[in-house]
């Protein structure tokens, strides 16, 4: 299936995942480490970028950041760029440095935020380099430092942080060490480096099954929604009934509508079932129950069929032009 497009508008809270190739080392020594968060602070400031949480590891590192004065894809490409450039001038190699383009997943601040700052800064101890919060608070690359020592210039937004926990810093500090102490039993081990249904549902108790979900994002249901179509993702259309998008799709292939209710292995209706699954999951709004009552499937085979009739559309962007095209004409229609 072609590579989706980035989710990428000044705001929005991002996870950045970056390996190096071959998950190589991307870092020989303390010199590329201090010469890198230079260069990310130097960023931070320029492009008036938040960062929550970060920490560097021999062959990856993680970010958290909320880009304010410039995209996410700028910030990143200044970046890697300028720091592969001066590592392979250093060590005297050549050739990409980091593995594919990085990893970014947007996520719903207001669900997730404290969760990846957990996540982020634990990444020592779960990787084994330190042993524990103690050797943590001493290891160099990592924002959890900065939240502790007033004489640390760090890359962590600190005062922003620390009044996630508490309004005055020793009481802040102290909460923000329980919550990470609380937090090193608790395995999310690549829960919080995707998105997607399962990543999402599984640490937001107020998600259904049938909300939006987005493999780019970490959130579901209005959160998604509204990201989507910030970004332009989602086209503005007219409420459709139900009735009237499987008619319309049934049409278009072909196919008696009477066909689309009934259970059957034939390509054309599999095909024609998951493109309704689609367009009426993410750009009608229809409640995948209501879908699956009206296509006679499950709702968990709804939500199957939808990412095949996006791999479906994508691969034919003509279709989707004109299927919406004909969604909206049907749905403006007295």
């Amino acid at each position: 299936m072609p590579r989706q497009a980035r989710i990428d508008i000044p705001g929005l809270l991002q996870h950045v995942i970056v390996r190096g190739v071959g998950r190589l080392s991307i870092f020989y020594d303390d010199y590329d480490r201090e010469d890198f968060l230079a260069r990310f602070d130097r960023l931070l400031q320029e492009t008036t970028t938040t960062c929550y949480a970060w920490v560097l590891l021999d062959n990856h590192f993680h970010l958290l950041l909320q880009p304010q004065g410039a995209k996410l894809a700028f910030v990143m490409r200044r970046l890697l760029t300028g720091y592969a450039v001066a590592f392979n001038l250093r060590h005297k190699r050549s050739g990409h440095l980091f593995q594919n383009r990085y990893k970014s997943i947007v996520c719903d601040r207001d669900s997730y935020l404290l969760e990846l700052i957990r996540y982020i800064h634990l990444n020592p101890i779960r990787a084994g380099v330190v042993d524990n919060l103690e050797s943590l608070a001493a290891y160099r690359w990592c924002g959890h430092r900065d939240l502790l020592d007033d004489s640390s210039a760090g890359q962590v937004s600190v005062e922003e942080v620390l009044s996630l926990f508490a309004n005055k810093k020793q009481s802040a500090r102290q909460k923000y060490l329980e919550f990470l102490s609380d937090g090193c039993e608790y395995n999310v081990v690549g829960t919080l480096s995707k998105g997607g249904k399962l990543a999402s549902m599984s640490l937001d108790p107020n998600l259904d099954s049938d909300d939006l979900f987005d493999e780019r994002v970490l959130g579901g249901g209005v959160f998604v929604d509204q990201v989507l179509r910030d970004a332009g993702l989602v086209p503005e259309v007219s409420r459709i009934s139900l009735a009237a998008l499987i008619r319309l799709v049934a049409n278009d292939y072909g196919i008696d509508q009477m066909r689309m209710i009934k259970p059957g292995k034939e390509r054309s209706v599999s095909t024609a079932k998951a493109v309704i699954c689609h367009i009426g999951l993410r750009d009608c709004g229809f409640k995948g129950v209501d879908i699956a009552k009206s296509l006679g499937m499950t709702s968990s085979a709804v939500s199957h069929a939808a990412k095949r009739g996006e791999g479906i559309l994508l691969k034919d962007s003509g279709m989707r032009e004109r299927l919406m095209e004909e969604v909206q004409i049907t749905a403006t229609s007295p």
